[in-house]
């Protein structure tokens, strides 16, 4: 099977959904040898995810691709990761499967129209169980974080030992593999939103806070400080400030290189007074960066302080176009 066949079935869901079901359901059960189970689902906008549930014996050497992201309790994230899954198998014309490492399994299926997330654990072992052999891994992390390094190659290895014929390929993350030398895409994401975000509020200047969770794993903290400097230099002909903080750290001498924290922009001399523009270096939403979440309760308590004049807050990097040019481009290196 071609993928040109299954790439025009998946265009055509959102304007025909009943007809690209029945094309798509045709068109696996003539190439496969066992029936697929299809739902297609509407979400919150209207607009219509597909989402494959696989099992099967696959004629073709086409591997099985799990976007995933670290999970969060929140259905929002399960669901933009299943439209950023959708948008990709689209693009590629591959079975991309949103799958998350942690959490995302104890959501109410009622908050994901029906359709219960998973977990990689879980999803993986279902499918060998299946008869599927052939996996991708593409990680929806920006950095080389703890659970990229340990948690997820522990994972595999329980798989391959179970069955040792199952081949599990894992992508670079969004960054790329040089920590010192990040992928600039992603301070072109930021970039795009900092510029956007200030010529809506109509701001003559704004001082820049590029925040992210914080972590235990210096690697990550060394990426994002990359792209906080390259974020300075595209924002260089405006003549805006960029500083790198945390939205939390891990007590101990050991994760003080999380500093500064968000909490304390207002004394940061870079950044204090006037307006502040908090560019997300976060993915999806949730308890963090979601509405009403972490970071944006700190604002509140910068503004209750009488820290800065104002502050606004960009929107999550998922949601930028270039962020499925980078998927693809992550994915095709190891496919």
């Amino acid at each position: 099977m071609g993928t040109s066949e299954a790439t025009d079935a998946l265009r055509s869901i959102v304007d025909e959904p009943q007809l690209a079901r029945e094309s798509l359901q045709h068109l696996f059960r003539s190439h496969f040898f066992a029936p697929i189970e299809f739902c297609c689902l509407s979400i919150g906008n209207g607009l219509v995810y597909q989402q494959f549930l696989i099992t099967f014996f696959i004629m073709s050497s086409a591997p099985i691709v799990f976007l995933v992201d670290n999970g969060s309790l929140r259905a929002s994230a399960t669901l933009e990761l299943r439209q950023l899954a959708a948008s990709l198998m689209t693009r590629m014309g591959l079975t991309v499967e949103a799958v998350s490492l942690l959490h995302s399994h104890k959501i109410e299926p009622a908050q994901l129209a029906g359709v219960p997330a998973t977990i990689v654990r879980r999803r993986l072992r279902e499918l060998v169980a299946a008869g599927a052999r052939d996996f991708v891994i593409l990680p929806l992390f920006l950095g080389p974080s703890l659970a990229l390094a340990d948690y997820l190659p522990k994972l595999v290895r329980e798989v391959q030992q179970a069955q040792p014929a199952v081949s599990v390929k894992i992508a670079a993350p969004l960054a790329g593999h040089e920590v010192a030398a990040p992928d600039l895409r992603l301070a072109k994401m930021l970039s795009d939103h900092v510029r956007a975000l200030i010529h809506a509020r109509g701001w003559a200047t704004a001082k820049v806070a590029l925040v992210d969770h914080g972590t235990p794993a210096l690697a990550v903290n060394e990426v994002r400080n990359a792209v906080a400097q390259q974020l300075q230099e595209l924002l260089a002909k405006e003549g805006w400030v960029v500083k790198a903080c945390s939205m939390e750290r891990r007590a101990g001498d050991e994760y003080a290189f999380n500093e500064p924290l968000l909490e304390h922009a207002g004394q940061i001399s870079e950044l204090a007074a006037g307006n502040l523009v908090v560019a997300l270096f976060f993915l999806l939403p949730g308890r963090h960066a979601g509405a009403g979440g972490d970071v944006a309760e700190i604002c509140d308590g910068l503004i209750a302080a009488g820290d800065f004049a104002a502050i606004a807050t960009t929107p999550l990097l998922a949601q930028h176009p270039l962020m499925l040019e980078l998927l693809e481009d992550r994915l095709r290196a190891v496919l």
